[in-house]
């Protein structure tokens, strides 16, 4: 009995030491995008790697403390975290610190707590918990629903935050709820809505409603299953996806904010005025170019650490933060980040294939929540600092200066770590 309980806690050291890895390498990277000249010190609290080292001493002591606590407790009070998360982030609209047009800080001291880094582990509990309760049907539109606004309430908070980088995370649950039994069409869905939307900006209302309308004629004419959609039904789908692409023009034009419109504009190539297009260039699309710059330089192997001409110059813009990853391609080139690659690829396999593992639904959802949270952030970070997706803000995990972004993706990934030890004793 001892020694079946013994054998129930055992850690999995293959993520402990992609863990260690990805921290490690991250400050180190700190380090090249934040020294000012030479370093006397890398204990130096006035500097951001100072500072970092003494997050990631911190962050081992959350971890202790993590695995400490019992894994029935993540499960027990799975809702009352989420409470508790959604009331922090409520809080900042009163007591808030704004920094870069962003109210989505607590100001303690000097230093600052952002709670949308929390707001992300607390919101996968939460849909665990739901999704593993035996009268959930994810095949039913009422459970569906209930599901979708356990991830909407954070999201629009944060988004009211004015920080649209950190919304666009809730959007990997999705994969989750895929993976638990949501309909396939579901998907197809999402993916169809992207699609138009992006054809609507780039080639007009026009365009995109032909498009629109060979998908329909494919669907008619080549369905695989007997009934086909009707003559009816596809004039009615080729109507909204006309009123569909008109909104997204709309929006594009009226909601969104100047430096958003810029940002999609470079990004899809829609100005055509070139002197508007190089004044965008030095201001929206300064940040990008500066990072790509930075990369290409690297070459295959880098220049070496430290030894980055555009990262010890400071000519990346808020490269300790969101743009970490160009530091990683001039001073590592193209091998080391490859490397960083494998590394986040391995963690998110690692972490499906536990999931996959687990005896119980709650560790399972957890832990597929846990891997799409880490691959959207993954994916947007490294996606934008390259220019193949709009400028977004968002962390890179683990790499990106922070404190609350280092605990938060910590603690999200040791409860998951905590969870799978304990899945022998869930049987």
């Amino acid at each position: 009995m001892n020694r079946e309980r013994h054998r129930g806690f055992k850690f999995d050291w293959i993520i402990i030491v992609l863990f260690l890895l990805l921290v490690g390498f991250g400050w180190i990277n700190i380090i090249s995008a934040s020294h000012d000249g030479e370093i006397v010190s890398y204990f130096d609290t006035s500097q951001l790697y100072g500072k970092q080292l003494i997050f990631l001493g911190l962050t081992f002591v959350l971890i202790v403390l993590i695995l400490s606590i019992e894994a029935k407790f993540y499960e027990r009070f799975a809702s009352i975290i989420y409470i508790l998360a959604m009331l922090a982030l409520v809080g900042l609209f009163v007591f808030g610190k704004e920094i870069n047009g962003a109210k989505s800080w607590y100001g303690i001291g000097s230093m600052t707590l952002q709670p949308s880094e929390f707001a992300k582990f607390a919101t996968a509990l939460a849909v665990a918990k739901y999704m593993s309760d035996l009268q959930t049907d994810m095949n039913t539109l009422k459970d569906q629903l209930r599901a979708i606004i356990i991830i909407i309430v954070p999201a629009v908070l944060i988004l009211l935050q004015n920080d649209a980088g950190s919304t666009l995370v809730y959007a990997s649950f999705f994969f989750v709820f895929y993976r638990e039994g949501l309909q396939q069409v579901y998907l197809a869905l999402a993916l169809s809505t992207i699609i138009l939307a992006v054809l609507s900006l780039k080639y007009g209302i026009v365009i995109s409603g032909i498009a629109a309308a060979i998908v329909i004629f494919g669907a008619y004419f080549f369905r695989r299953k007997q009934k086909r959609i009707s003559i009816l039904q596809s004039i009615s789908v080729f109507v909204i996806c006309i009123v569909f692409a008109s909104g997204v023009k709309l929006f594009y034009q009226n909601v969104l904010k100047p430096h958003q419109q810029n940002r999609i504009s470079l990004w899809l190539r829609l100005e055509k005025d070139p002197v508007k297009l190089e004044q965008m260039k030095k201001e929206e699309a300064y940040n990008l170019i500066q990072s790509e710059q930075a990369i290409s330089s690297g070459g295959w192997t880098g220049k070496g650490f430290l030894q980055g001409t555009r990262t010890t110059g400071k000519f990346v813009p808020e490269q300790p933060t969101d743009y970490i990853f160009s530091t990683v391609g001039e001073e590592w080139g193209f091998m080391g980040s490859a490397f960083v690659v494998i590394l986040f690829m391995a963690l998110i396999i690692r972490i499906l294939y536990l999931a996959e593992s687990q005896k119980s639904q709650f560790s399972r959802v957890y832990g597929y929540g846990v891997a799409s949270i880490f691959f959207i952030h993954f994916t947007i970070n490294t996606g934008m600092v390259m220019g193949l997706i709009p400028t977004v803000g968002i962390p890179l995990p683990f790499f990106s200066y922070g404190g609350s972004g280092l605990w938060g993706f910590t603690i999200l990934l040791f409860i998951f770590v905590k969870l799978d030890s304990n899945k022998i004793n869930e049987w």
